[in-house]
């Protein structure tokens, strides 16, 4: 006889480990309180949807803290399987100048959630939406809106962290599972814009603008890629992967010092031989045509320097390298594209279970876990969703 599994949430993790859940042992059901599924996938995909990101699994496995906790998870299912998975289901990918990985030009977000939703139909995967979750009776039976008890032989939990309450991520889980003992942290904000304290006069004249090809240190933690600079203060990739060290030392001490290298791809002696060698008098001019600094980093510079340190070569060379800014506060939790905090990893096992309640499962950005955009975010989920289905799979021998 087939086993019941409930899967409570209708985000990317639900949706994958719905797909490769054995359904010949297993009578599956997603349980979604909105009227349709994976509404932050379909969001996530309006800022160019990579769908994980192209290099090689070691490195892969350093970008996400802590590492170790999902590194079986990603060995298992990684972003080549990831990638072959989705062409077997009619969604073909290339790989961007960036190296992350997307769906081939002219196939929209919504065309690749069909083409899982279609898989997930074929398995005969059931899909109750405007079920809202409420919680436990005193059986641990699961309650939905309107008194509905369900029942099942294995439960998992797919409820996403708390920010972007409009998709239904709103985090309102987290004190079901603190009421029944299960252990977990607060959310905190991941992957958003930081607040400086910008010179009025820059900021004037340059938001809006990105620092492209830049790197930025915090905490001796380097991020390459770009920054886009506005009122509240610097949001892009580039600063979104330095989410664990800026939060630690804004947590430490009320501010996160960091550094921006604008021009990472010169080294200290080959910057100082190009600008002391440089046959033009201007600095300006050495600034825009012998290094190629764009206006908004040109800005940067003079704003923030007094005239003797910018027209001093040393003191110049040295804030192009190593300028730097402070960051005051993190963005509001809803306004971030990912959280950390919800269900402690401590709270489960290696295969994601409950440790203080047997047959339920953990899964996704619920867990407290951390990792930049560029892919990372939805490779994680996928690859926790692909185990947990596994492990299930080999569990049931007899049906």
């Amino acid at each position: 006889m087939k086993k019941k599994v409930s899967i409570i949430g209708g985000g990317s993790s639900a949706l994958f480990v719905a797909s490769f859940l054995d359904t010949k042992k297993f009578d599956v059901t997603i349980y979604e309180k909105n009227k349709t599924l994976g509404r932050k996938f379909l969001v996530a995909g309006k800022g160019g949807f990579n769908l994980t990101h192209s290099e090689n699994i070691t490195d892969f496995i350093e970008r996400y803290t802590p590492s170790e906790f999902l590194k079986k998870a990603l060995l298992n299912f990684d972003n080549n399987h990831f990638k072959d998975w989705l062409e077997e289901i009619g969604i073909e990918t290339y790989i961007g100048s960036s190296k992350r990985i997307y769906p081939e030009k002219g196939i929209k977000p919504i065309e690749v959630l069909n083409a899982i939703i279609s898989t997930l139909e074929k398995k005969n995967v059931a899909i109750k939406y405007n079920h809202t979750w409420l919680g436990f009776n005193a059986e641990n039976e699961l309650l939905f809106n309107k008194n509905q008890i369900v029942n099942s032989d294995y439960t998992i939990f797919a409820l996403g962290g708390g920010s972007w309450k409009v998709t239904g991520s709103d985090g309102t889980w987290l004190d079901v599972f603190r009421n029944k003992g299960v252990s977990t942290t607060p959310f905190q904000v991941s992957n958003c814009a930081f607040g400086i304290n910008w010179n009025s006069e820059f900021i004037k004249n340059f938001e809006g603008n990105p620092l492209k090809n830049i790197a930025i240190t915090c905490d001796n933690k380097k991020q390459k890629g770009e920054a886009v600079i506005t009122k509240f203060g610097l949001e892009g990739n580039a600063i979104y992967g330095l989410s664990p060290q800026i939060r630690e030392a804004l947590e430490s001490n009320k501010k996160a010092q960091i550094y921006i290298d604008l021009k990472p791809t010169f080294t200290l002696d080959i910057l100082t031989q190009k600008v002391k060698q440089s046959t033009y008098k201007n600095t300006t001019q050495v600034l825009k045509k012998e290094l190629k600094l764009s206006e908004v980093q040109i800005g940067l510079l003079k704003n923030y320097l007094t005239k003797e340190a910018f027209l001093n070569e040393d003191l110049l060379i040295k804030n192009i390298k190593n300028f730097p800014l402070e960051i005051t506060e993190t963005a509001n939790l809803d306004e971030a594209i990912s959280t950390v905090g919800g269900i402690s990893l401590n709270a489960v096992d290696h295969n994601f279970e409950l440790k203080n309640l047997q047959n339920h499962f953990c899964i996704g950005e619920m867990l407290d876990w951390d990792a930049p955009t560029g892919g990372y975010l939805l490779q994680a989920c996928a690859s926790m969703g692909v185990l947990l289905a596994k492990n299930l799979n080999e569990k049931i021998t007899e049906f």
